[in-house]
């Protein structure tokens, strides 16, 4: 199959990784990809991994800071025009298939090219972004527009591929039906792991012999609480030998390394700052526990099916979005988001319970091969559903 993979992601994040490792499965299925992207984000592939995971793109904040959001939307809107024509340009020089496209905010050039030539569109979603704008970043100045435009998208697909079954409650109240919409989670890439030293070299390598190591990677954020851990790694109930590693960086890091040492904890809490993203199979490996102390409410982390594929006790919240991943007691202990000590007492649990933590990492283990959460695995179902897009367009024709 021919494929015309569109986005318009500039950073080097999380976002990236979902781009790159989708891309380099369909193509290691033998399928031809032609990715069309913002130019300060060139395409991207598997083999081409020269960024540091966590780079972000400043000119971009920069630009929404100093604009009023309105024009800021506006031009978000009309860069749809933009990469229209750059799409247009892509499609007559390769002749598609199908248009896959990583569903942004006021970003319709999918959808314009998919009317002009008849062919699938195959939607991947990955937030509900009218609702998260308008709980963050200042709002949205022009909330119909961007209603509007969110609505046209996702009812103009084929098919629309939330990463979580909430997530797919958001598309259902814009009046796409269940049968064009289809959850395929965030996934990992097996080999990517496969590679990883065993706990004991990975803890040797980094000091950590001897230590029971809790472990979060990602950007961190103050609403992912690792300001509770640190607070507790303060109490009776953690033990002393216990140390906290953050694989990555984030907006909180100095008030957390604050934190650390007005409770005498500096020399147990380390950050490893952006790292390669080759490396933080090597960090995880050293994880006895892996955190997940809270999530956005639709979102499928990626740092979730790392801890899984690496087979590691987790501590997560018992949300809707991650029981459709996660079982208590078999691949992860779970507590109440909304109980006020449920976190800290699931961290004393399972620092005490050398058994459990064993049982949940082989759980986690085996959960990636039961749901099939891997890039391979999603790649088959997209090139599955536009097929069946597209002998659905020959009948109807």
């Amino acid at each position: 199959m021919k494929i015309l993979y569109h986005h318009r992601t500039a950073s080097k994040d999380g976002q990236a990784v979902h781009i790159e490792e989708m891309i380099a499965a369909l193509r290691a299925q033998g399928h031809e990809v032609r990715v069309v992207s913002p130019m300060v984000a060139p395409a991207v592939s598997h083999a081409s991994n020269a960024g540091q995971m966590g780079d972000n793109v400043g000119w971009v904040h920069r630009l929404r800071s100093a604009l009023p959001n309105a024009l800021y939307e506006l031009l978000e809107l009309a860069y749809s025009l933009v990469a229209y024509r750059r799409l247009a340009q892509a499609a007559k020089a390769f002749q598609p298939d199908m248009i896959y496209e990583r569903y942004n905010l006021y970003l319709l050039a999918g959808v314009f090219l998919k009317r002009r030539l008849n062919i699938p569109l195959l939607l991947e979603v990955n937030a509900p972004l009218v609702f998260e704008r308008s709980q963050h970043s200042g709002g949205l100045a022009l909330p119909r527009l961007a209603r509007w435009a969110e609505g046209l998208a996702w009812r103009s697909a084929d098919v629309v591929l939330p990463v979580t079954q909430v997530l797919a409650s958001h598309v259902k109240e814009y009046g796409v039906p269940d049968e064009r919409i289809a959850v395929i989670p965030n996934g990992i890439n097996r080999a990517h792991f496969a590679v990883s030293p065993s706990p004991t070299f990975a803890k040797a390598q980094r000091g950590l012999t001897g230590k029971l190591v809790l472990g979060f990677t990602g950007f961190v954020r103050e609403w992912h609480g690792v300001d509770r851990v640190i607070r507790w790694m303060a109490t009776p109930a953690a033990p002393s030998h216990l140390h906290l590693v953050i694989v990555g960086d984030g907006p909180v890091r100095a008030d957390l390394e604050a934190q650390a040492r007005q409770l005498n904890l500096s020399e147990r809490v380390r950050f490893t700052g952006v790292i390669h993203r080759d490396q933080v199979p090597d960090w995880v490996a050293a994880f006895d526990i892996a955190l997940q102390p809270a999530v956005v409410p639709y979102a499928s982390p990626l740092k979730l099916m790392e801890y899984l594929v690496m087979g590691k006790a987790i501590i997560a919240p018992r949300t809707p979005n991650l029981l459709e991943v996660l079982n208590d007691n078999e691949n992860a202990l779970m507590f109440d988001a909304d109980a006020p000590t449920g976190f800290e007492e699931a961290l004393s649990r399972l620092c005490a319970d050398d058994a459990l933590r064993e049982k949940l990492g082989a759980g986690a283990y085996a959960t990636i091969e039961k749901l099939d959460l891997t890039w391979d695995g999603n790649a088959r179902r997209v090139v599955g559903l536009a097929n069946r897009s597209i002998v659905a367009a020959a009948v109807a024709r």
